[in-house]
């Protein structure tokens, strides 16, 4: 599932899609004289993301390797592929466990990983990550709205209610936007 972000400009909501079209949008918002600064959101966590103006990254040609380079002590993991060797710890029951699994450790606790990531994207939002998500937004959005303590105590107590009856007054886009993301 590709992760998904609304952009901002003051309290109007410019777009939503995926990062690079938002970026282009938010980029071209900027650009313009009356637009003030834009905000970018994931929805799914409610964390503020900056456009990123740069253009993509030339890379350099390898270097050639010299002889000390050669010498050199080699550390764990695969550095040219990205792996980094780390210490786990586990229990003997575990690694005598892990021992009869095909592949080996690693394979095995790379895919155990992957099942728990996938598992994780898959299922819904918990309320509490859907209460996380919405206190970032209006953290950063919303913080000198009235009655956002207010609005606040309602989202963490779970008064849904409560929470759409204190920002019934805020500007129309950050108030849906926000029932959105506390409502999952």
């Amino acid at each position: 599932m590709t992760a998904t972000y609304t952009a901002f400009a003051g309290y109007r909501r410019l777009c939503h899609g995926p990062l690079a079209e938002v970026t282009r949008a938010a980029l071209a918002a900027q650009a313009e004289a009356h637009t003030g600064p834009v905000l970018i959101f994931n929805d799914a966590t409610g964390h503020q993301t900056d456009p990123d103006a740069r253009p993509a990254p030339v890379a350099p040609p390898p270097a050639a390797e010299t002889p000390e380079d050669s010498d050199a002590p080699k550390g764990r993991g695969r550095p040219k592929l990205g792996v980094i060797g780390r210490e786990v710890t586990l229990l003997p029951r575990h690694w005598d466990w892990l021992a009869t699994q095909p592949g080996g450790a690693s394979v095995v606790l790379r895919r155990l990983i992957d099942d728990a990531r996938r598992a994780e994207a898959a299922a819904p939002p918990s309320p509490r990550q859907r209460q996380e998500a919405t206190y970032r937004f209006l953290q950063a959005i919303a913080g000198d709205l009235p009655g956002y303590e207010d609005a606040l105590r309602a989202l963490f107590a779970g008064d849904s209610a409560g929470f759409s009856a204190r920002i019934a007054d805020w500007p129309h886009d950050l108030r849906q936007y926000a029932e959105h993301l506390a409502a999952g």
